[in-house]
């Protein structure tokens, strides 16, 4: 491997007296990424965990609260991109009436994207004092995440026209006066299913409507993997109903500072360091048990 023979070459040099110190650091360190991305390629064997994924987060009942919640989930998903390296796409986004989101959609590219965010697809929950409650009481406020691979044009969906309804409408997110102005945002139901996909952030509604197109065939293509793998189950496990009781994962900022995973009991304590994106050890915590299950 070139980066233990560069450290030992680094070695060499340090031991003739040279100042490598520096060096040294920056290829461990660089070695220690290079192990965990490999290891992180063992926990995820599936067809499709090489795959870029598409999220989706809705928030769930509480008008205000839970879609500032939601908000919050939509910026900590991205942070954790940039911290990967990966590339973020916001390809649907509806704001709330007062704060937050109704609804957001975006893509996550890069190596592993969907086998590592398909540990986040349940509910989350949140503990905290509210900024939007005048007599400073604590709330606690719920949304839910959905990950699907986005596949490539060579799987084959079919896609009926009498099983689609198309609906177009005015974008309502950034993108200049153009995309605000025009009904060129597009939302498509596969009536079958009741899938839904949508897309606004193109500028013309051709182009919206084939990435809305693109979208639903992924959902339906990861539909169809847990119906032949008989694991449909968990697909409703994933899509229960946003409440107390069925989270995976709860955010407590007051009275205490912690977020928690349900699932595999793994605590943090610096909640502020979870929000600004750093899940991996959940992530990592999540996968391992999952494997340790299915030996």
């Amino acid at each position: 491997m070139r980066r233990l023979s560069d450290l030992e070459a680094y070695f060499e040099l340090g031991h003739e007296g040279e100042n490598v110190t520096a060096e040294i650091r920056a290829e461990l360190s660089a070695l220690a990424q290079e192990i965990d991305r490999l290891e992180f390629a063992t926990l995820l064997p599936g067809e499709n965990d090489r795959r870029n994924a598409i999220v989706t987060i809705h928030p769930g009942a509480g008008g205000t609260e839970s879609q500032d919640w939601a908000d919050m989930l939509l910026r900590m998903y991205k942070r954790w991109a940039e911290r990967r390296g990966f590339k973020f796409t916001l390809m649907d986004y509806q704001p709330g009436e007062e704060a937050g989101l109704k609804s957001a959609t975006f893509t996550v590219a890069g190596d592993y994207a969907y086998g590592l965010l398909s540990s986040e697809i349940g509910v989350h929950r949140l503990v905290r004092i509210s900024p939007f409650d005048s007599n400073a009481r604590r709330h606690t406020s719920f949304a839910s995440v959905f990950v699907s691979p986005e596949i490539d044009d060579t799987i084959e969906i079919e896609l009926k026209p009498e099983d689609l309804r198309i609906e177009t409408y005015r974008s309502t997110g950034a993108g200049g006066q153009h995309v605000n102005t025009t009904d060129s945002a597009v939302r498509i139901t596969h009536l079958p299913t009741g899938t839904v996909a949508q897309c606004q952030n193109e500028r013309s509604q051709h182009r919206n409507k084939e990435m809305a197109l693109k979208f639903l065939r992924s959902k339906l293509y990861e539909l169809e993997l847990l119906r032949r793998r008989e694991e449909s189950q968990k697909l409703e496990d994933s899509k229960m109903e946003i409440n107390f009781g069925s989270q995976i994962r709860s955010y407590v900022l007051h009275p205490y500072r912690l977020v928690k995973d349900v699932r595999t009991k793994l605590e943090v304590g610096d909640a502020d360091r979870v929000l600004d994106g750093d899940l991996d050890p959940f992530i990592r915590a999540y996968l391992l048990s999952r494997r340790a299950v299915a030996r």
